[in-house]
């Protein structure tokens, strides 16, 4: 597909007098690969030059008699007649002699005509594409709204109105659309087709997928188009694969894809997959991956993916040997580094069990000088998880250097693995020597820092260094510290987002473990590093100070004790409460608000909109819907669940039940709880309620006022002992 590229180049340079030009030159040849012809249609179809190609259509005529397949022909024409414009006696015949070989014996088939144009011949602009839509048009049969309505299903048709009536994945309701609009809106779908599967039978393609997946992405290649990895995901996750499951699936999948010999598997993420035309062995794959290939880097990356993702084929001896050979040749560059002599030493011992006899590896690893430097410089992972351990096996100073290497490797695999082999024996007093100096000065290798906090607050890493409470601590607070230094540094963006995430994921629970149990020395100490990072918002810090006043309420003041369960960013609320909000949200946002939208089309359908009161009230109930349910949603987005830690010991809040006295020495009971739980037939009072604002914060034994009346706390417990 030569042509092809030259042609997309002037499309997208815009140049319509080089395309001409190219054009011509084109037109010129004596036949024509059909697949070519069709995919430079189509890109003219989508481009700026449709309009101005659509005049030299009859250009393409002698090119297109050459085809002498009646179904490439057909659809060759189809796509001519889909850009011509100039709509020419020599046109009309040809499209009325196409369809009357096509569909000529159809009852229906000059009614048909009139429908697209053709029985007077003045505009038949893409008559092929409707005629073929027209005769596609069925009940049960499905469609693509390329306006963004997606596949649909034909549910009612009628010939008189001329008028079918579809029901699409991404709009709800039936839609009715006359045959004129149809023309300009919807593609016949057969009912294999990927996108009419998956509207229609969606467990059922997800079943495929998992069984077979390789199978189901060449279904959608086929009949989407090529697609890159971000939007295969657009296509799949979700509609067909269930979002937990895609990561897991996507892995599997994408393995397979890799040995498939007709899907061709981009070499860059944003790439796209597409199938070929036909099947290409691995070993032809290999020859074309290997083309132009010069410098080792290239060579050495392309052998090695190679034999990674098709382990299978080196039990082919021919292909086996002739990759043994292409790699055996790099030795031979006297320009060769270290680095690179080291990975093909590798490489020949790991894939093809051969050792270079002036060159065994231990023997190279024990006479290796540079051998940080050499070792860091290894582009292939696994290559360099293979040289530490060479370095471990073979070398006495292979401690010290792991001490050095620990700082300098960037994978947390590799530095696992590093950390593993120093924390025992002697080693392990250097490894604690080395970690004091990171605590002391992170700033000097923050990734290595954040990498080691992560492991020593994470379970199943209880045998590090500083993992007890002491250590962990320690380094949380060298954490707060180093967030502060580097949060206003461009180059730690990255890192600044993980370390934030790290505080607040989950609910804050790193946060809620290193504290627990601590003394509140450490507490002030660290509600001091907190107010110094300044990227943290106000929210972050007011819940990291609650977090602190849980465990040490005297940190709280009379008056910030009162305000602790008042902060208007918080929703607070029993499980309860929460899932009744959560499913009055949904019951709008997937009941409520589709029957509303049948409401408007019902009531549209009554005609003249300016005196249609049944049309006004729907759009007006529409916008209320559409209020509550951005309302909820983002209530729902403040919400935080009532938890014990959550319930004041010694004093009044959210989430306790309070017994309190009058004067007269009539008791009443309250319940302290968010908005959504309240009930005044129950006495439970919202937080935001007058009454409890004014008992919150207070302790046994204290009074307040109400509505002039004096009254006594007596007692409070926790509303989750109930």
């Amino acid at each position: 597909m030569g042509y092809l590229e030259e042609f997309q180049t002037q499309i997208n340079n815009r140049d319509f007098s080089k395309f001409l030009q190219l054009w011509e030159e084109y037109c010129t040849s004596d036949s024509v690969e059909t697949d070519e012809f069709v995919e430079l249609l189509k890109s003219i179809k989508v481009s700026d030059f449709a309009k101005l190609f659509g005049q030299c259509i009859e250009t393409a005529l002698p090119l297109w008699q050459t085809i002498k397949n009646e179904e490439e022909s057909y659809l060759v024409l189809k796509y001519l007649i889909d850009l011509e414009t100039t709509n020419t006696p020599l046109l009309a015949d040809i499209t009325l002699e196409a369809l009357t070989k096509k569909y000529g014996k159809q009852p229906e088939f000059n009614d048909r005509l009139r429908l697209i144009g053709m029985r007077n011949k003045e505009h038949f602009q893409s008559a092929l594409s409707n005629y073929d839509l027209l005769n596609h048009i069925k009940n049960g049969k499905f469609v693509f709204h390329n306006g963004g309505w997606g596949a649909g299903q034909i549910v009612d048709l009628s010939q008189v109105r001329e008028q079918l009536a579809v029901e699409f994945e991404n709009v709800a309701g039936r839609k009715h659309i006359t045959f004129a609009n149809a023309f300009k809106t919807l593609i016949p779908l057969s009912d294999d087709n990927f996108l009419a599967r998956r509207f229609a039978d969606a467990d059922r393609l997800e079943k495929e997928a998992k069984e077979d997946p390789v199978k189901v992405i060449k279904i959608l290649l086929r009949d989407v188009g090529p697609k890159s990895a971000a939007e295969l995901k657009d296509e799949l996750c979700e509609l067909v694969i269930p979002e937990p499951d895609w990561t897991k699936w996507w892995q599997g999948a994408r393995a397979k894809i890799k040995k498939d010999t007709i899907i061709e598997t981009p070499t860059n993420i944003k790439n796209a997959f597409r199938l070929r035309k036909t099947e290409v062995t691995h070993e032809e794959r290999l020859q074309k991956a290997m083309h132009n290939k010069i410098n080792f880097e290239e060579v050495l990356q392309t052998s090695y993916n190679f034999v990674r993702d098709l382990p299978n084929m080196l039990k082919k001896p021919e292909v086996k040997n002739s990759l043994k050979a292409q790699i055996l040749a790099l030795l031979n560059d006297p320009a060769l580094t270290k680095a690179q002599e080291l990975q093909t030493l590798i490489f020949l011992d790991n894939h093809f069990s051969h050792i270079v006899e002036d060159r065994p590896l231990a023997y190279f690893i024990k006479n290796l000088k540079n051998v940080e430097e050499t070792i860091n410089a290894v582009e292939i992972i696994a290559f360099k998880k293979r040289a530490l351990t060479l370095v471990r096996e073979n070398r006495s100073d292979w401690d010290e250097l792991f001490l050095s290497l620990l700082f300098s490797v960037q994978q947390g695999t590799l530095r696992d693995y590093i950390i593993k082999e120093l924390n025992q024996g002697d080693s392990r007093n250097g490894l604690i020597d080395a970690l004091k100096g990171l605590l002391k000065d992170p700033e000097k290798h923050p990734e290595l820092f954040v990498w080691f906090f992560q492991k020593i607050v994470s379970k199943g890493h209880e045998d590090l260094p500083f993992s007890d409470k002491e250590g962990q601590c320690l380094f949380f607070e060298a954490f707060l510290i180093l967030y502060s230094i580097i949060e206003s540094k461009p180059e730690y963006r990255e890192l600044i987002k993980k370390m934030n995430l790290m505080l607040s994921g989950k609910r804050f629970a790193v946060v809620r473990y290193i504290i627990e149990g601590t003394k509140i020395e450490f507490l002030k100490e660290f509600l001091l590093l907190v107010s110094k990072c300044q990227t943290l918002t106000d929210h972050d810090v007011k819940i990291l100070r609650s977090l602190a006043e849980v465990v040490h309420p005297t940190l709280a003041s009379a008056k910030s004790r009162k305000n602790a369960h008042t902060d208007g960013n918080i929703i607070w609320t029993t499980e309860a409460g929460y899932l009744k909000t959560q499913e009055r949200a949904r019951q709008i946002g997937t009941i409520d608000i589709l029957e509303n939208a049948r409401e408007i089309e019902a009531a549209r359908a009554l005609g003249d909109l300016r005196e249609n009161s049944e049309y006004k009230f729907a759009l007006e109930k529409r916008s209320r819907l559409q209020s509550e349910l951005k309302t909820l949603s983002d209530l729902l987005g403040h919400a935080r669940l009532i938890t014990p830690n959550d319930i004041h010991a010694n004093e009044v809040g959210v989430g306790s039940v309070v017994n309190v006295v009058d004067t007269k020495g009539s008791h009443f009971v309250y319940s302290v709880l968010g908005p959504w739980d309240a009930d005044a037939d129950s006495n439970i009072l919202s937080f935001q309620s007058k009454l409890a604002q004014t008992i919150l914060g207070l302790k046994i034994g204290e009074t307040f006022e109400f509505r002039g009346e004096e009254f006594k706390i007596v007692s409070f417990k926790s509303y989750l002992d109930k």
